[in-house]
């Protein structure tokens, strides 16, 4: 078992060539991983060779307690085998894990390449732009001092040439005018890859681009609507097929639902839409949402699940009745961030009880998983939803578990004759 060794002294090592040459190795892997988790430099042969030649027990004291000096202000930490019968510090494989990027940099006189390439870039553009007026953007000032703010990592690491024909190659497409899904406009201008100008709206308006010239696709909504509304009248329905509005997150549960319908849903409109995409704005747009409606349906569904997307004075309108929405998704963070985005584009969005209370009753006896588990490490709780039971019952049983547990976990026939 590797343990970490340490000192308490707090003044900074000298920059001995040894230490200087371990870090800039240090500091370079780190620049070139993609993957998560602490940075370890092996000390081997190759990065530490003084260590492996040494000739005496003196030597190599001299060169740890160099390490320890580097140690000592907690930007690295040295980490070593377990302690065995006549091993050497060479034979406990020593590792320098990496603590503090920034510091360790700034003592060792370090340039990460990223931001050496956007050095280089800034210049590049700026004799580009001089040479080639054409292509300059109207506040070339004010490009540079956003791509300083916000970098296109996107492009970083391809040759300076090739990124200046990206960004004029979009530049252009701005000028025209030409209106576009964003998505394409990305793919056309940056080696095809679509998502580099996802949330990039301000280098947009800088580039000449016009308000609404690049939009994003509209949100595909599947909809199963129901076959009939058990004990409910016309008038209780107001005049609608469908009773209430179910959204719900993961495609596979929205198919069982679809498919098996019980009495807690028999007269709901289902909603599947991927997601966080069916908690955006646009989905109330007739040019932001797309409806699909799922077979069999009934043939006369589709003009009043419109009436009721695309018409939002009857969300406001006195004495008229707003249709009850509701949210089923994974009880995690994000199913309870979904939740809140969702309130935001219908206000009277609550949580949809018969399946999370299921939920939480499996999280509350021990099943569900560690959030590290499932990729979902990152998540983060989104502290307040507006729904009562959410924030009364879900994300108090969330924190108190630490565990999560995905919708697909929902059974169907356990809800049966539940109310909402």
């Amino acid at each position: 078992m590797a343990e970490p060794e340490s000192s308490m002294s707090t003044d900074p090592p000298s920059q001995h060539p040894f230490l200087l040459r371990l870090a800039r190795l240090l500091l370079a892997k780190a620049d070139r991983s993609m993957a998560q988790g602490p940075v370890r430099l092996p000390l081997d042969r190759k990065a530490a060779p003084e260590l492996h030649d040494a000739v005496n027990a003196d030597q190599i004291q001299l060169l740890r307690m160099q390490l320890d000096d580097l140690c000592s202000t907690h930007w690295v930490a040295l980490l070593l085998e377990a302690p065995r019968a006549f091993a050497g510090f060479v034979d406990r494989k020593p590792r320098l894990e990496l603590c503090d990027f920034d510091a360790l940099a700034k003592w060792a006189g370090y340039t990460p390449q990223a931001q050496g390439w956007r050095q280089q870039w800034r210049l590049h553009l700026t004799a580009h732009w001089a040479a080639n007026p054409m292509e300059s953007p109207d506040e070339p000032a004010a490009v540079l001092d956003h791509l300083a703010r916000s970098p296109l990592v996107h492009v970083e690491g391809l040759p300076v040439e090739e990124a200046t024909h990206s960004l004029a190659t979009l530049t252009s497409l701005c000028q025209t005018g030409q209106a576009m899904a964003l998505r394409e406009a990305s793919a056309r201008a940056f080696q095809g890859r679509s998502k580099v100008l996802d949330h990039r709206e301000e280098l947009l308006r800088l580039l000449g681009a016009t308000s609404g010239q690049f939009y994003e696709a509209p949100i595909q909504l599947l909809l199963a609507p129901p076959r009939w509304i058990p004990n409910l009248s016309s008038s209780d329905a107001g005049g609608r097929a469908f009773k209430d509005v179910l959204f719900i997150e993961n495609l596979v549960t929205f198919e069982h639902m679809a498919d098996a319908r019980a009495t807690a849903w028999a007269g709901s409109l289902l909603v599947y839409a991927a997601g966080f995409r069916g908690s955006a704005r646009r989905l109330r747009s007739r040019a932001g949402c797309r409806l699909y409606l799922r077979a069999p349906a009934p043939t006369t569904s589709l003009p009043e699940i419109e009436s009721w997307l695309f018409h939002k004075q009857e969300d406001k309108s006195e004495g008229s009745r707003v249709v009850p929405v509701y949210f089923f998704g994974d009880l995690d963070h994000a199913g309870m961030q979904i939740l809140a985005s969702l309130r935001e584009v219908f206000p009277q969005a609550v949580a949809w009880r018969p399946g999370y209370d299921q939920l939480a009753r499996l999280l509350a006896t021990g099943a569900g998983h560690q959030p590290e588990l499932a990729a979902k490490a990152q998540q983060t709780d989104p502290g307040h939803t507006g729904c009562s039971y959410a924030d009364n019952e879900l994300l108090p049983l969330l924190r108190s578990t630490e565990r999560f547990i995905d919708q697909e976990a929902f059974e169907l026939s356990g809800v049966d004759g539940l109310g909402r």
